[in-house]
């Protein structure tokens, strides 16, 4: 008998001996919150991807012991596959992943549990780095990170100096959508050209971004949906002045976009900041024949919106939480990584305090000359805080359907509107 207990007592200490170390192997392969270690994968797509490799190697400054493998989707591919991923329940998903914010709330409503809590990890200490808009783009109903910031694209209406000149039209003069409007007729007179592309079927940005001037998006704080309301009529109503006046070019997509900026075919552009680095790779022989000014106000509105932008989260089934904290933490607060995908691909950063470096304060040849992206920067803490939730796709593309019926058809502005919200209310209903 005592010698069938010593061998049950001897199993039962190599049980516990392999259980200790196989424990400490799994701390020695993904370390503790200070010092990380071992392997994450990171998703991104096209320039995003390619500034996370580039800041890799200041990264592993720091953390040497943690290895990094970003891997560059398609980000229809990307989301496809994070999707899927989510709804198995981990399977097969990265460590950190990159998202648009527009995307984030649909994200959190279907996957509740999908994502880490960052403010449990401690990334409240950073709430000051960014503006209030972004902010509020990336946390929860709690007030709670569930995104790190990244990159932002505060708005603003770049324009053809030599048309305006041409058209004997200041550029400072344009405060107002009347403005805007008066000094496109006299442009097209003078040059032939359109005053701005607008995909009128599907493509509502334009809209948003008036809408986002006067503090609002498709939904209130309360998420009422808003278009019905006083800012989206005079919103629509001024699109549609400008269609009525022949001054918007109805282009098919993104390539018509281009297409239309490079051969001239428009005096302005509405849009985010990313776009200079469109504009100069894609049109380098206009060279000093771009600027920028902001967008035009409503009464009681301001000049300012956003376009755009893309955040960092950390799937919950993460296998290396700490490892994959330490590098969303490090992406996004590192002054220097910040600048790299700014200097190198147009990201503009969400860091405010990058905006003091001289790629920002320093006069741009290509835009005349102009210190483009501190005006942009200026503007950054003066963007309204709007309510995106997680049925903006389904709000633009109702508002892009009744856009086209307003301009294509000629229905009336109150009129398709309104059906539009009921479309969305009965789309909100199933």
């Amino acid at each position: 008998m005592k010698k069938y207990m010593s061998v049950i007592l001897i199993m039962l200490l190599l049980l516990l001996s392999a259980c200790s170390n196989k424990t400490a192997g799994d701390e020695g392969s993904t370390g503790n919150s200070k010092n990380p270690s071992g392997t994450i994968t990171v998703w991104g797509w096209d320039v995003a991807a390619a500034t996370m490799k580039a800041a890799v190697d200041k990264f592993q400054k720091q953390y040497p012991d943690v290895e990094v493998k970003v891997e560059d989707f398609n980000s229809g591919d990307l989301y496809d596959k994070l999707t899927v991923g989510l709804a198995a329940r981990g399977s097969g998903l990265p460590d950190v992943v990159l998202m648009e914010d527009e995307r984030i709330p649909g994200y959190l409503h279907q996957f509740p549990q999908g994502f880490l809590n960052l403010s449990k990890l401690g990334y409240d200490k950073y709430k000051d780095s960014f503006n209030l808009a972004k902010v509020a783009a990336v946390q929860n109903e709690e007030s709670d990170f569930i995104a790190a910031p990244w990159d932002i694209g505060p708005a603003g209406v770049f324009y053809r100096v030599d048309y305006f000149e041409k058209a004997n039209v200041d550029p400072n003069s344009i405060q107002t959508w009347d403005d805007y409007i008066k000094a496109g007729k006299k442009i097209k007179e003078a040059t032939g050209a359109k005053l701005l592309p607008i995909d009128i079927p599907n493509y509502d940005g334009v809209f948003q971004m008036m809408m986002q001037s006067q503090g609002l998006s498709y939904f209130d704080e309360d998420d009422n949906i808003t278009l019905q309301s006083k800012e989206a009529i005079r919103s629509m109503d001024v699109i549609k002045r400008l269609h009525d006046e022949d001054l918007i070019l109805n282009n098919k997509g993104w390539d018509g976009l281009v297409t239309a900026t490079v051969n001239g075919s428009v005096a302005t552009v509405p849009y985010g900041v990313w776009y200079a680095g469109t504009i100069m790779d894609q049109a380098p022989d206009l060279k000093g024949k771009w600027d920028m000014f902001y967008l035009p106000s409503f009464d009681g509105g301001t000049r300012y919106a956003n376009v755009g932008g893309t955040s960092m989260m950390i799937p919950s089934t993460s296998k290396n939480q700490s490892a994959a904290y330490a590098f969303v933490e490090f992406f996004t607060t590192d002054r220097d990584s910040q600048l790299l995908g700014f200097e190198k691909y147009g990201l503009f950063p969400s860091l405010k305090e990058t905006y003091n470096a001289p790629q920002f304060t320093e006069n741009n040849e290509y835009f005349s000359n102009s210190m483009i992206f501190k005006k942009f920067a200026d503007i950054v803490d003066k963007v309204p805080q709007i309510n995106v939730n997680e049925n903006l796709a389904k709000a633009s593309s109702l508002t892009s359907n009744a856009q086209a019926a307003i301009l294509l058809e000629s229905k009336s502005v109150g009129t398709s509107l309104n059906e539009a919200k009921k479309q969305l209310e009965n789309e909100l209903k199933k």
